[in-house]
């Protein structure tokens, strides 16, 4: 069994065009053609692309009306103005860089790496190289597994850009085939470390939800009342930053499940969101921790995947790896600490 992206943890589905190579198309859609099946009439207006392909950027939420996304294409027409932004496209390969990599483990059948800030995991519109999948193919050459297929050779499980920590690749099929396994079974330990505004209510506990595509837009993950699939986060409080109130807390995550965005979105579900997320982070923090941010230049989800365990599926060796804060995270808690 090979892994699907609702099984794999902080996929990126930020849009990532590139100004230029993206296309924005329209339609205006009389009045004689409204009441009919939506992309049955857009299928009419852009003759350029194949339904198929139609009806899968309209599921990707590329498609909208008066501002407002319509993400399902069975949809009834209605008179006005379509509009459909359809994504650069990718290189058919990935191109092999000499980029350093901070290697936890190697041999055979799989890498072991704890992944920079700022670094994809694979190529996608917007970011073309510079990836790991990149990197891997420079350090590896051609025994990375091919089951991810071209764009994602060896990737089982993959990071937000900006959520640091550590990342397992298969170098070989057999090996790729039961690390999947493993992540679909949940026989995998996973913990991260998040700095989020405020602090939960309890020092510990479990939030069980369930996690699909939000429904006002496309490109985020939201908590739903039906539909998704079960997410489940444990949680436990570390560190309370503030003198009367909790200004903002270290916390240790540990997944049970590994759905898409799963942390960021739970932990907003608490009202507690990773302090700098630009898309979960509603709300703003308390004045001192703005000013902590802003003075570190701080930008990014405060998320790091600090600890990976599992079996080596070819060998049945155990194995565990563990990788500190990165530098920002680890300023952050400092100054954070300082406050008072």
């Amino acid at each position: 069994m090979t892994s699907t992206p609702d099984d794999i943890d902080d996929d990126d589905l930020s849009p990532d065009d590139e100004a230029g190579d993206s296309q924005t198309l329209t339609a205006d859609i009389e009045t004689g053609e409204s009441g009919e099946r939506l992309d049955r009439v857009l299928a009419g207006h852009f003759t350029d692309l194949s339904r198929a392909r139609l009806q899968a950027l309209i599921a990707e939420g590329r498609l909208s009306i008066d501002g407002k996304v319509i993400a399902d294409g069975k949809h009834k027409a209605r008179a006005g103005t379509y509009v459909l932004s359809i994504p650069a496209p990718v290189a058919a390969k990935p191109e092999p860089q000499d980029i350093p990599l901070d290697i936890l483990f190697e041999d055979e059948h799989l890498i072991v790496v704890n992944k920079p800030v700022g670094m994809a995991a694979h190529p996608a519109p917007g970011t073309r190289d510079g990836t790991l999948v990149n990197a891997l193919l420079f350090h590896c050459g051609d025994t990375l597994s091919g089951i991810g297929g071209v764009l994602r050779p060896g990737i089982v499980h993959r990071l937000d850009k900006d959520t640091s920590g550590i990342l397992v690749a298969a170098k070989s099929d057999i090996a790729h085939r039961a690390l999947s396994e493993l992540f679909s079974r949940h026989d995998i330990d996973r913990e991260y470390k998040a700095i989020v505004r405020g602090a939960p209510r309890y020092m510990s506990g479990t939030v069980t939800t369930r996690i699909g595509r939000s429904h006002h837009d496309r490109k985020k993950m939201a908590v739903l009342r039906a539909g998704g699939r079960e997410a489940i986060t444990h949680y436990q409080l570390e560190e309370v930053y503030g003198d009367t109130k909790p200004l903002a807390a270290l916390l240790t995550c540990r997944l049970e499940t590994g759905r898409t965005h799963q942390i960021r979105v739970h932990m907003a579900h608490l009202g507690c969101p990773c302090l700098g997320d630009p898309v979960y982070g509603s709300g703003a923090p308390a004045k001192e921790v703005q000013a902590i941010l802003k003075e570190l230049d701080f930008n990014r989800q405060a998320l790091h995947a600090g600890l990976l365990g599992f079996i080596h599926p070819i060998t049945g060796q155990k194995l565990k790896f563990k990788a500190p804060l990165p530098d920002d995270m680890q300023e952050l808690a400092d100054a954070l600490a300082d406050m008072y």
